[in-house]
């Protein structure tokens, strides 16, 4: 036994006991009551605290190139310290080649804008060859720099025959899951989509969507500058609720003509989640994301001096949007909560000050996700087993991990986080580990806070300070059950 965590309140999806729990060799081996610690075990009293599973955020954007010579400001070293300071213990970020030069140039004529505000997934990670080699390449940046256990989904930017060959080694390399755009240049059609969710139910993978229509918000963002209105504002009027809320339906209806399992990302409005709902009601896995800055803010950011801090895509929505969300965070309509991590620097940021479409779309959020929920709990907006089942197992779960992650059980791996109901807390980037000069958080207070963060039984984080490594982390193969 290297590690014994004694008397805390261990927390997990199905409840809440009060419990020892035992750990050796990175692995939980014993949760119950008075367990015996071997002469050299290092004893952790957590008497009024609760043990929790660390979280997992499945949704990050480390090292993101983005046009224009900027990347986003994490690399897979700042941000995945910054997770583990706020109680994640593995983060699922993407990898994505680009479109082959033959396909771009056919969009290039079909008249597609790739305008700044467009993210070049791919950028300098991939050197062409195929998926495993983007994989390979993407992996090799991750792994000498990761501070917790990470994994990697699988951009699809064109589907055709051979893509969809090599779906089937992508899957045998332990990642189970594709995601596709509906708009940006790198967007995939209708009858790319259908063909990437057929394929996915031959391999048990599911299929994760970027929502928003893309024509629509093409022309909207056009006539905007043309018309000289190029404020952050403008940004989310250029893609409000219909444009999001149609492609998920689009993109629910074809997932239900092929039985495949999808799973949309960043939902941040309430039409969309309506769609889901009756999906998921008429028995179709079909599964739904949202993030906290959708939880925690409305449009009106965008009216702000500093507006420009908090674009993203798809924006921030309106305040029914936002109750709606939260409505389906407590009813299961919602199945987690992450993040879409991809903040930059606010002189980056600025680029856009006279136009909107020249802002870098992302925000932060990894450090915040896990005690955002676990504060909202802690006010009775949610209970904690259900913060639990959105940040922790439901990932796992749904994701292809739950055998390693996602909860406090003998056999899974010890990420384990301590967490202290009544330590108060405000948010400032003075005491966020990210890389960033600001944070869309900051003034924010959470009654509770994660106290320790343990990454395969080893302390990464205690009360403020990161004490990880580089190259830590691992990468975890993934396996859909």
């Amino acid at each position: 036994m290297d590690l014994l965590i004694k008397g805390g309140t261990v927390i997990n999806v199905s409840g809440r006991r009060c419990a020892d729990v035992a750990v050796s060799n990175g692995k939980i081996v014993a949760v119950g009551e008075n367990l015996v610690p071997d002469p050299h075990t290092d004893i952790v009293e957590a008497s009024g605290l609760f043990v929790l599973p660390g979280a997992i955020d499945v949704h990050t954007h480390f090292e993101l190139p983005f046009g224009g010579g900027i990347s986003s400001a994490d690399d897979f070293f700042t941000g995945t310290r910054a997770a583990a300071c706020g109680g994640v213990t593995m983060v699922i970020d993407f990898v994505t080649p680009p479109k082959s030069p033959k396909t771009e140039q056919s969009a290039m004529r079909e008249g597609v804008r790739s305008g700044s505000d467009e993210r070049n997934k791919g950028g300098g990670n991939y050197t062409g060859g195929g998926l495993m080699d983007a994989f390979k390449n993407r992996n090799a940046l991750a792994a000498a720099k990761a501070c917790i256990d990470y994994s990697l989904h699988m951009g699809l930017s064109e589907v055709n025959d051979a893509i969809l060959d090599e779906m089937d080694t992508v899957v045998k390399a332990g990642i189970a899951s594709f995601k596709v755009f509906m708009t940006y240049e790198f967007r995939v059609t209708d009858n790319e989509l259908k063909r990437a969710l057929e394929r996915a139910v031959s391999l048990n993978a599911v299929v994760m969507v970027h929502a928003e229509e893309h024509r629509t918000l093409e022309n909207l963002k056009a006539k905007f500058i043309a018309e000289g209105k190029t404020d952050a504002w403008h940004h989310y009027l250029s893609r409000p609720e219909s444009v999001e809320a149609e492609a998920v339906k689009k993109a629910v209806w074809l997932a239900e003509t092929t039985g495949a399992s999808l799973y949309i990302v960043h939902l941040a409005c309430a039409g969309g989640l309506s769609r889901v709902a009756e999906a998921k009601r008429e028995g179709y896995p079909i599964f739904a994301e949202t993030c906290p800055q959708y939880l925690g803010f409305t449009r009106d950011v965008y009216k702000r001096d500093d507006g420009r801090n908090f674009v993203c895509s798809p924006p921030i929505k309106g305040s029914r949007s936002r109750e709606a969300l939260w409505q389906g965070v407590k009813d299961g309509s919602i199945d987690t909560v992450a993040t879409d991590h991809c903040p930059f620097m606010t002189y980056e940021k600025a680029r856009g000050k006279d136009d909107f479409t020249k802002i870098p779309n992302g925000v932060m959020g990894v450090e915040n996700l896990y005690p955002y929920m676990l504060s909202s709990a802690g006010k009775g907006s949610i209970t904690f087993e259900r913060a639990v089942e959105l940040c922790c197992y439901n990932p796992a779960k749904i994701f292809g991990c739950v055998q390693r992650k996602g909860g406090i059980a003998v056999g899974l791996d010890a990420d384990i986080v301590i967490y202290d109901p009544s330590k108060e807390f405000t948010v400032s980037h003075k005491n966020m580990h990210s890389q960033t000069d600001y944070t869309i958080w900051e003034g924010f207070n959470m009654t509770g806070y994660p106290v320790r963060t343990y990454s395969r039984g080893i302390l990464v984080y205690k009360n403020g300070d990161f004490l990880g490594s580089a190259g830590h982390g691992k990468f975890i193969k993934r396996k859909r059950i």
